[in-house]
């Protein structure tokens, strides 16, 4: 009891110590002497304002967001009996964020609790899926793909939401990233007694949850309603949860850190391994990460420059480390029971020649059509006539200028989308992984980290250079992960998790340079964020064609070893090949691929993972075959979704990217389920 005491007074001493430095941090000259003065009641008007009007909301709403996080963690883990649950891998941040920009996208004001109770539904409903499809979370690395897919979906919902009432949404960008800048403590006032109520329940729960630990059997067999208690607990996370995103937005992974953080402190408080303790400290820990972030944020780049920056960008960059580490440590649920990797998928044969005749002209047909389409229709529609005289130069001035501007758009959307699939063709066969791609990789958001970097330091960069600094954030971001995930072999899950987890702390990097270079553009976020082809010209669409033209007859010729690849380690050993060195060279021509895609239209993800596996149920699991089908049908997809982003709500457009990742989500869940017996 002593040991836990004096853990819980350390935690609680080094909370107000960190809190104390919070307050002498601001843009204003009031000092550490001023603010001692104005807390007494002994300072001047000057800084009673100032502190009574930002810094003291500012740590408040820090204190009351690190509280609901923290215990919000741990109670979802518990009831999953899952280190990996939290409300960012079970999508309930990005669900109660989807609540909230959708009312204000429709132009609703709501009090603070009607918002925080829109919230909570949005996060319950995205909890109740992502436990659904998982299992209820039984398989560490299955909750977190689905979970990641469904926030991937619900994110690119906001994000739609965001573009199309961008009026109406002003300034919910950055909020979205989890913002502590407040205007005043109305919001904070009203989601407190939320908060202590939910947490003082769950904490009343400690018992049962203590006892649900042992297993729904045993915990069954002991009288415990375990469905009844499984519901509840969740109610109360999810409220929580709510009631944090509607006060400073969704924060990201405090609720994965600081039960992990807490459980780290068993060995010396043991104590701490039951609920009555493990949930309050965790919310203690919770408000430490958070005031700490916010403390680091503010010193690192100054109290004026961290004002556009979110907190919750820090958050997430240290709980994407937090996830790796996790990843590493759990067992993996890619082996099968001799040790096996399982393959990526199965080597079948095509069907019958009149079928292969059959999906290749089909798929000629449509390569045709795509960009032939994409040129008539947008915001204004151009008849056919009207394309055959402007490619013999007969057109008018504004008709010549609408089909000039729309052809590096058509065109780049074709050659990414086909470099994205054949990115993917290679890494799936590779990592053995079904479920790997550059997105979930994080080879994409490398690649946009550094672009982004290059145009935030070089605004006038050019095309070549911009696609060299994609091409070198994406090779430094896949050579991480691939390391990272290299654990006595390859496991299929612990790639992709690593990887997801790489692509949640690029995308905040991505954030944090936006902010901090040019925080009002939130157009220049979400285009790159979101994958658009606006803006583009012939110029940035040579370096993916020529990566396209180069490095796919490449991979074709090894064939061979991409069918080899997808067996084992030691089949293509024992054939004579050089197994590391083909897979390096694999690697890095996926890799050239997706991050010239990424410099010619942002950061897309799901292309590499749906076009290999709709190229493998049409025509067998040759690479052979597989490689140019899977090209097509990436270069149709994006090509489509640019078109229909383009046309469906015209004069605005929908990046494609977003078109993409609301027709790959669920893609992705449904392959998720059916593999989950061979994973």
């Amino acid at each position: 009891m002593l040991r836990t005491a004096a853990v819980t007074a350390g935690i609680t001493a080094a909370i107000v110590v960190l809190s104390a430095v919070h307050l002498t941090q601001g843009t204003s000259d009031t000092g550490v002497l001023d603010v001692f003065q104005a807390l007494v009641g002994q300072g001047d008007e000057n800084a009673a304002a100032v502190l009574s009007g930002s810094r003291l909301p500012r740590l408040l709403t820090a204190l009351l967001l690190g509280l609901a996080l923290g215990v919000a963690g741990a109670g979802m883990q518990s009831v999953a009996r899952n280190p990996l649950a939290s409300p960012d891998t079970l999508a309930v941040n990005a669900g109660a964020h989807l609540a909230v920009v959708t009312i204000a996208a429709f132009g609703l004001t709501l009090p603070a609790l009607p918002a925080g109770f829109a919230a909570f539904a949005g996060g319950l409903a995205a909890a109740a899926v992502v436990l659904g499809l998982s299992g209820a979370g039984s398989t560490s690395p299955r909750l977190v793909l689905v979970g990641s897919a469904v926030a991937l979906a619900l994110q690119s919902l906001t994000i739609l939401f965001l573009l199309m009432y961008e009026q109406e949404t002003t300034g919910l960008f950055a909020w979205g990233s989890g913002s502590l800048t407040v205007a005043d403590l109305g919001t904070t006032k009203q989601m407190a007694p939320v908060v202590l109520a939910a947490t003082a329940a769950l904490i009343a729960m400690g018992r049962s949850l203590d006892i649900l630990a042992l297993g729904d059997d045993n915990a069954a067999v002991l009288g415990l309603r375990v469905r009844r208690t499984r519901v509840g607990a969740v109610l109360l996370t999810v409220a929580l949860t709510a009631a944090a995103v509607t006060v400073a937005g969704p924060v990201g992974f405090v609720g994965l850190c600081a039960p992990v953080i807490t459980k780290l402190l068993v060995p010396v408080a043991p104590r701490l391994g039951r609920h009555r303790l493990l949930l309050p400290v965790s919310g203690l820990v919770g408000v430490l990460l958070v005031v700490g972030a916010d403390v680091l944020l503010r010193a690192a780049l100054g109290p004026a420059a961290a004002l556009s920056v979110p907190t919750g960008v820090t958050t997430t960059i240290l709980g994407a480390i937090a996830l790796i580490w996790l990843a590493r440590r759990d067992r993996g649920s890619g082996r099968r029971a001799d040790g096996r990797t399982a393959p990526a998928a199965r080597v079948g044969v095509a069907g019958s020649r009149t079928r292969l005749a059959t999906v290749t002209v089909t798929l000629v047909v449509l390569v045709a059509a795509a960009p032939v389409v994409g040129l008539m229709l947008g915001d204004r529609v151009v008849l056919l006539g009207d394309l055959v005289n402007w490619l013999g130069g007969h057109t008018g001035t504004a008709l010549t200028f609408v089909l000039d501007q729309r052809l590096p758009r058509v065109l780049a959307a074709l050659a990414a989308g086909a470099a994205l699939a054949v990115s993917g063709c290679g890494i799936q066969s590779v990592s053995r992984n079904p479920l790997a791609e550059p997105g979930l990789l994080g080879i994409t958001a490398g690649a946009g980290v550094g672009a982004i970097t290059l145009i935030t330091l070089v605004p006038l960069a050019g095309a070549w250079q911009i696609a060299g600094a994609a091409g070198l954030g994406a090779a430094v971001v896949f050579a991480l992960v691939y390391g990272l995930a290299w654990r006595s072999g390859l496991d299929p899950d612990r790639l992709v998790i690593i990887g997801i987890a790489t692509w949640s702390g690029g995308i905040a990097v991505i954030t944090l340079l936006i902010a901090t270079s040019d925080p009002w553009n939130t157009a220049k976020a979400l285009t790159w964020m979101s994958g658009s082809t606006y803006g583009r010209t012939l110029e940035q669409v040579v370096p993916v064609a020529l990566a396209l033209l180069a490095l796919t007859p490449l991979l074709w010729l090894r064939q061979r070893e991409l069918d080899l690849h997808v067996l084992d380690d030691d089949t293509p050993r024992i054939l004579g090949l050089r197994v590391e060195r083909s897979r390096l060279l694999i690697l890095v021509a996926a890799g050239v691929l997706a991050a010239t895609a990424v410099a010619a239209i942002g950061v897309v993800a799901f292309v590499g993972l749906v076009a290999p596996h709709l190229a493998r149920s049409l025509v067998g699991g040759r690479h052979r075959r597989v490689l140019p089908v899977a090209a097509a049908i990436g270069a149709i997809l994006v090509s489509v979704a640019d078109t229909v982003g383009r046309t469906v709500i015209a004069p605005a457009q929908i990046p494609a990217g977003l078109v993409i990742a609301l027709v790959g989500t669920p893609y992705f869940v449904l392959l998720l389920w059916r593999t989950r017996e061979a994973a």
